[in-house]
């Protein structure tokens, strides 16, 4: 087992992982900013260091910072949780080099995963639905024209080394091509610092469903049931629950097939996620494979009773994962509590909570690391908390979460609590009548 667990992120994921660390008697080390030395990761870690200041680039992202902070304390592991630096296949071989076990998987499955067409050939060769696009990174304006003419309008222009929705431009006719194919370009560029695209045929009126995998150094693969991710914002996840509304028994065993052939296509080792888009016919295509633990793992911890960061731990350490599929028992749902103004298209709000109260009771659990007093930077990502509740179904699972959102207080910033308390009261939402699209009609009152 290991000594001590660096935590190179920030935020409710840091604080996420120190707990199951404690649980499993484990130290912590928990790395920050200049923003973030009164973040509660810092406070509940056994030790902390600074490693830069309050950019990304000179803290999080910054690699020789990191590794000069798991040297002075003598860790043995790197948990690099989500986002920054959990899927650069860079960092992981890092600290392989220097004797030091990134919990996650090994580089190579990153770079598999990582590059789009790369994902995608591999896909292809495993025997996994994959939507029909162009073959490679498009060359050309003119390609690109002549790809969709052949495929038939829409299509939708992707970054290779995207994700977040960065890159991404959807063509409904071709007088459209060439300023999608331009800004697209430009923003892959801007964004990832590779501005290769490559197309796919738009799938229209998509549900996005997700399949959560265990891999161990065996060869050994299960999957841990679904998660639908399909209420977004400009391809930004804002709500996720388990199971899907849409889901049936035969699709869930044929998805979590696919999801485990993907990940033994690439011997895949760790937790992950493998994302599908569903259409309206049940028709299901890869769309990417995360090679992380996810913002919304909670929803699957919940509804089958499952700590995955220990199951992610016990992985890299060596243990053999339990081989089996999961159904899930409950019904979770997930809402990201965001410092936003959904009343002013969702614009970030940094500032100081003057006021913070969070629901309790039956069914309710929040991961959050803020705090009365705490003030939000405005470097990161907006997200502060999340708020997850499970119960027998889902229609109790919405009316927790309905409770619990009235309960939810917070002041002095904006936040998308109002959002979430009007879509756990639309009755499209309530029926599980939803697709990606289904923001693109609601209306804040």
């Amino acid at each position: 087992m290991f000594k001590k667990i660096l935590i190179a992120n920030r935020g409710e994921i840091a604080l996420r992982v120190i707990r199951t660390c404690r649980e499993m008697g484990i130290k912590t080390i928990a790395v920050y900013s200049t923003a973030d030395k009164d973040s509660l990761h810092v406070k509940f870690a056994d030790e902390a260091v600074c490693i830069g200041k309050a950019q990304s680039s000179e803290s999080y992202l910054n690699i020789p910072h990191i590794m000069a902070a798991a040297e002075i304390t003598n860790a043995d592991a790197i948990h690099p949780g989500y986002g920054f630096l959990a899927e650069n296949a860079k960092f992981s071989q890092i600290c392989a080099d220097h004797g030091i076990k990134f919990i996650g998987p090994l580089p190579e499955m990153i770079n598999k995963m990582g590059d789009k067409i790369t994902a995608k050939e591999t896909m292809i060769k495993a025997g996994v639905p994959v939507i029909p696009g162009s073959e490679g990174l498009l060359n050309s304006l003119e390609e690109a024209k002549g790809i969709a003419k052949e495929m038939g309008y829409p299509v939708i222009l992707k970054a290779t080394a995207g994700g977040g929705g960065k890159g991404m431009r959807i063509v409904w006719e071709d007088g459209e091509m060439e300023r999608a194919y331009n800004n697209a370009k430009a923003e892959a560029g801007a964004s990832f610092k590779n501005d290769g695209l490559y197309m796919e045929k738009y799938v229209d009126e998509p549900r996005h469903i997700e399949i959560q995998i265990a891999g161990d150094r065996y060869g050994n693969i299960c999957h841990l049931s679904e998660r639908d991710c399909s209420i977004q914002r400009r391809h930004q996840k804002l709500v996720e629950e388990s199971p899907s509304p849409f889901m049936t028994p035969d699709l869930r065993y044929k998805m979590g097939e696919a999801a485990k052939k993907a990940a033994s296509a690439i011997n895949y080792e760790s937790v992950g996620t493998v994302e599908f888009l569903v259409d309206k016919h049940r028709n299901f295509y890869f769309m990417e494979m995360n090679t992380r633990i996810q913002v919304e793992h909670c929803v699957t911890e919940e509804v089958i009773n499952y700590d995955l960061i220990k199951e992610q731990i016990k992985i890299a350490i060596g243990e053999r994962i339990s081989g089996n599929d999961y159904e899930p028992q409950l019904h979770a749902i997930e809402c990201r509590i965001n410092a936003e103004d959904p009343y002013n298209d969702f614009r970030p709000s940094p500032g100081k909570i003057t006021v913070l109260h969070q629901p309790g009771g039956h069914g309710v659990r929040i991961d959050s690391h803020v705090y009365a007093g705490y003030v939000i930077p405005p470097y990161y990502d907006s997200m502060i908390g999340k708020l997850i509740t499970v119960a027998q179904t889902r229609q109790e699972a919405i009316d927790t979460m309905y409770r619990a959102l009235s309960e939810y207080v917070i002041e002095g910033i904006k936040t998308t609590i109002p959002f979430h308390l009007q879509l756990m009261q639309n009755d499209k939402f309530r029926e599980g009548d939803f697709t990606t699209k289904f923001l693109e009609g609601f209306k804040l009152k």
